[in-house]
C-alpha cells in the first residue's frame, strides 16, 4: 500500500515551508531515512527524509511552493501502484498539478478523485452558510483576527481563493495578513478600472519603464519578513528616541580584549556583543522595557531573553540569547557567535529564535549613525545599534593645554560654563531605542535609553558588579 510523505511540525509558531528542491525525482527509487525534500521554514532549512523505502510515485508540491505543515508532500509506494488523492486535503493550488510517472499519468488525467481534480471541484465558499460548521482557523490567526476586528467568515470572504491555505481550508495566520491587506485595498479598488489585472499592471509598468526586469517573489523567509513588519507598524504605536554614548572606554577595552593572551579566549568579543551585554544587564532593571503586549495582557519578564539581528542570504533573522542577564560577557559572545553562525548556515532551530523578550540590531558595521528599528511583536522595545563617530565635547582638559585657563583674570568666556578651544572630539555610539507606546511611555523609556548610555560608557564597572 502506497505511503503518504506528510510536512512536519517544526515547533508551535511555525505554519508553512517552502519546497527548495526536491532530492529524488518520480518513478525513482527511494530508501528509508534518505533524503527526500529540501525545505525551508521561516527560521530554517532542513531535508525530509523518506519514511518508507519504494518507488516515489508522485509528488504533490512543486519547488518553489508554500506548504502549510502537516499536508501531504509525496507518494511512496510500488512501482505501477495507483496513484490516488492525499488523505489530507491540500490547499488550492491550481497553478501546479501533482508530477505523475508516465506510466499512470494517462490512467490518472480522467479520475475525479485525483488531488488536481479536487482542488478545481472544491466549491470557493465565501462565508459561512446557514448550517455550514465554522471556518477552522489556527489559534495565531484567531488572535490576530480577533486583534484586528476580523472574523473568520469575514477572512474567507477577502481570500481570493475563497478558503484557508491551510490543510482542509484551514485559515493560517498569513491568510488573516492577506485578508487585511484585501480589506484596506477595497476602497481603492473599487475607485480603479474593475477590468484591471495584476499582468495588465504588469504590462503597463514595463511598457512605462522599458528595460530589462527582474521579478522577485515574495516567498519563504523574504514573505514573512513582509507580512510581519507590516503587522508591526499596523498593530502599534511606534515611536522611536536616540542618544549617544560616549565610546572611549568601551573601545579602549576591545582593543584590550584583542591584544589578551589567545589562551583567555578573548579576543573574538566584539563591540556589539559588550553593546549587547549591557543592554541585557540594564534591562534587569526595567521590567517594563523586558516584555510582551498581547490579547490586551502585558507580561514583564524577570530574565533577558536577548534577540539580536543577524543578516543572512536568506534573510533577516533573529536568534535569542537564553538568560542573557546572567551570562558572563565572555559566555554571552561565545552564544551569540553559535547562533549567528548557525543562521547563516541555515541550520539554526526554531526553537532558537523563538521566545525573546528585547532585540538588539546593530547596523553600525555598515556606516549607519541612527536609524528607526521596527519592533519584532509582541515585544514592547527594540535598540538600534549605529556606527561609533567621532563628536565634539567640552574638554577643560583641552583647553588648559592650549593657553585657556577660565579661572584666570580678565578671561570673559563666550557662553555660560564653555571655554574656547577646550573643545575635544570623542568617540561616540549612536543608541536609537523605538518602544510600542501603548505599553511604554516616553519617560520610563528614555530613562531606561539614558542608562544604558551610562552603563555603556562605563563598560569597565558594569563588567565588575
Amino acid at each position: 500500500m502506497a505511503h503518504e510523505v506528510i510536512l512536519p511540525k517544526q515547533g508551535q509558531s511555525v505554519e508553512t515551508c517552502l519546497i527548495l528542491g526536491w532530492k529524488k525525482k518520480v518513478g525513482e527509487q527511494v530508501q528509508e531515512g534518505e533524503a527526500l525534500v529540501e525545505v525551508e521554514t521561516d527560521k530554517a532549512s532542513f531535508e525530509i527524509p523518506a519514511p518508507v523505502s519504494g518507488t516515489l510515485l508522485a509528488v504533490y508540491h512543486e519547488q518553489g511552493e508554500d506548504v502549510p505543515v502537516l499536508a501531504p508532500l509525496a507518494l511512496i509506494g510500488q512501482a505501477g501502484e495507483a496513484v490516488t488523492a492525499p488523505v489530507v486535503p491540500m490547499p488550492a493550488s491550481p497553478a501546479f498539478t501533482p508530477a505523475l510517472p508516465q506510466s499512470v499519468a494517462k490512467a490518472a488525467e480522467p479520475t475525479p478523485t485525483s488531488a488536481a481534480a479536487m482542488r478545481r471541484d472544491q466549491p470557493a465558499a465565501r462565508g459561512n452558510a446557514p448550517g455550514r460548521r465554522p471556518h477552522p482557523i489556527s489559534p495565531r490567526a484567531r488572535r490576530l483576527a480577533e486583534r484586528s476586528g476580523l472574523s473568520a467568515a469575514e477572512a474567507v470572504g477577502l481570500l481570493p481563493q475563497g478558503r484557508g491555505s491551510g490543510p482542509g481550508g484551514r485559515i493560517l495566520e498569513r491568510d488573516v495578513h492577506q485578508a487585511l491587506q484585501a480589506r484596506r485595498a477595497e476602497p481603492a479598488a473599487r475607485r480603479d478600472t474593475p477590468t484591471a489585472t495584476p499582468r495588465a499592471a504588469s504590462m503597463a509598468l514595463t511598457a512605462e519603464f522599458p528595460g530589462p526586469v527582474t521579478e522577485v517573489p515574495v516567498k519563504g523567509v523574504r514573505k514573512i519578513i513582509a507580512e510581519r513588519m507590516l503587522a508591526s507598524l499596523a498593530g502599534s504605536a511606534q515611536y522611536t528616541l536616540q542618544a549617544w554614548a560616549n565610546a572611549e572606554v568601551l573601545t579602549a577595552y576591545r582593543q584590550r580584549l584583542k591584544a589578551s593572551d589567545e589562551s583567555l579566549g578573548l579576543r573574538g568579543i566584539t563591540i556589539g556583543d559588550m553593546v549587547n551585554y549591557a543592554a541585557a544587564r540594564t534591562l534587569a532593571g526595567h521590567p517594563e522595557a523586558n516584555a510582551h503586549f498581547a490579547e490586551g495582557r502585558i507580561l514583564q519578564f524577570a530574565r533577558v531573553h536577548l534577540g539580536f539581528a543577524v543578516d543572512t542570504p536568506r534573510g533577516l533573522l533573529v536568534p535569542v540569547i537564553r538568560n542573557a542577564d546572567s551570562l558572563s560577557l565572555k559566555r554571552l559572545a561565545a552564544e551569540g557567535a553559535r547562533l549567528a553562525q548557525a543562521c547563516q548556515e541555515g541550520t539554526v532551530s526554531p526553537e532558537a529564535l523563538s521566545g525573546g523578550t528585547f532585540t538588539v540590531s546593530n547596523l553600525g558595521a555598515l556606516g549607519i549613525e541612527f536609524f528607526t528599528p521596527v519592533l519584532n511583536p509582541p515585544q514592547v522595545a527594540i535598540l538600534g545599534v549605529g556606527g561609533i563617530q567621532l563628536r565634539p565635547v567640552q574638554d577643560p582638559a583641552a583647553a588648559a593645554s592650549r593657553g585657556f585657563e577660565p579661572a584666570s583674570p580678565g578671561f570673559e568666556p563666550a557662553s555660560p560654563g564653555f571655554a574656547p578651544g577646550g573643545v575635544a572630539f570623542k568617540p561616540h555610539l549612536a543608541l536609537s531605542l523605538t518602544a510600542n507606546h501603548q505599553v511604554l511611555d516616553g519617560a520610563p523609556a528614555a530613562r531606561f535609553l539614558a542608562e544604558l548610555a551610562r552603563n555603556i560608557e562605563n563598560i569597565g564597572l558594569l563588567l565588575a558588579g
